[in-house]
């Protein structure tokens, strides 16, 4: 790329189901001003792929969705699920396939309680910042198993986790690195006592991990505990190691911590950068509230300020997420964080804070 050239990022947009649609259009209305005032572009490719593209087709996406997904820099993903299919469905037949299929085995997920968000925790015991460090590939989720003797008295069903030396090694190695730009602390869940093999083999590698990494303090807590000890006193941690079903369940424990799930981001990232990342909000499609204006776009907008920094904006990234912290300390709330103000307000305030502060170029 020529210097003077102005940098372009191709970027898949799916607004997914519920109010999907309505948080991915705020999003994309903040991301064209700050890409426009930031001295880069986004070039837009809508798929309009989820739950009604699966009561239409049979299927969540296009058979040749991935293919087209490769073509793009960076995924923005709306909320996904409606109550008339089935999660597993909406699940298998399209985030999972796309993590999978780019190996976007890392799942970064902040938490942190902003100016103008009240925790439901006392106020003494309130200073979250953590970030979870997910495994995104592997691990419980697994396809291995199946159910036999359906709709008898016997029916059973077998579910097999899969763990490998190559995930966790990985998934450790970026928790410790990620760990050495904040306090230099991990805290890995484990649940060793109960399940014999595979937790067992994750200390193990994690402490192996470990070991490369002395200026890093790691701390190994049963899962169970270490979700009471982030009730009681989540100012003791910092980066949250956890694998594929223990960092999904304590990422959306610390976003609510946090004050609301509504506001919580995420990223399914690939590391090597051979493959697009996806970012998402990790609250629910909300169908209660679809075409009432009221849904929080404070997540989404979130996970796309994670987003402009996977992809090298930086500045712009920063300077967005200040937008949506000085937004909530002045009071201008949706509904679930208690306020009176819809999505298009919040939206348009966090554009006008982007706005008066600029950015550092």
């Amino acid at each position: 790329m020529i210097a003077s050239e102005r940098p372009s990022y191709a970027i898949a947009s799916i607004p997914g189901d519920g109010i999907g649609a309505e948080t991915v259009a705020a999003a994309r209305r903040v991301l064209d001003v700050v890409s426009r005032e930031s001295g880069f572009s986004l070039e837009w490719q809508e798929y309009p792929w989820g739950c009604e593209h699966y009561l239409t087709t049979g299927a969540m996406m296009d058979s040749n969705g991935i293919e087209l997904l490769a073509k793009s820099d960076a995924i923005l993903l709306g909320a996904v699920g409606r109550p008339d299919v089935p999660d597993h469905i909406s699940l298998w037949g399209l985030l999972i396939p796309i993590r999978r299929s780019f190996d976007q085995y890392v799942s970064l997920r902040p938490a942190r309680l902003l100016a103008g968000v009240e925790s439901p925790l006392a106020p003494s015991r309130a200073a979250i910042d953590v970030v979870t460090v997910r495994e995104n590939t592997e691990g419980e989720y697994s396809e291995i198993g199946g159910r036999i003797f359906r709709g008898q008295p016997h029916e059973q069903a077998v579910q097999e986790a899969v763990f490998t030396r190559v995930g966790i090694e990985r998934i450790a190695r970026y928790a410790f690195e990620l760990a050495r730009t904040r306090s230099g602390r991990v805290a890995s869940a484990t649940k060793s006592n109960g399940i014999v093999h595979t937790m067992p083999f994750w200390d193990e590698v994690v402490a192996e991990v470990a070991m490369q990494y002395p200026d890093v303090e790691l701390t190994r807590y049963h899962v169970d505990a270490l979700a009471a000890l982030l009730v009681l006193d989540p100012g003791r941690f910092d980066v949250i190691l956890g694998s594929n079903l223990f960092g999904d369940i304590l990422s959306d424990l610390t976003a609510a911590l946090a004050g609301s799930i509504g506001i919580a981001p995420c990223g399914n990232i690939d590391p090597t950068r051979r493959h697009p990342s996806m970012f998402e909000p990790i609250h629910g499609s909300a169908p209660d509230i679809v075409g009432q204006g009221i849904a929080n776009p404070l997540g989404q907008i979130w996970s796309a300020a994670m987003m402009l920094e996977h992809l090298g904006e930086a500045a712009a990234a920063k300077a967005l997420e200040r937008s949506i912290e000085s937004v909530l300390a002045a009071g201008i709330k949706t509904p679930d964080l208690g306020g009176e103000c819809g999505t298009k307000a919040v939206t348009d305030a966090v554009i006008a804070a982007f706005l008066a502060e600029g950015v550092a170029r």
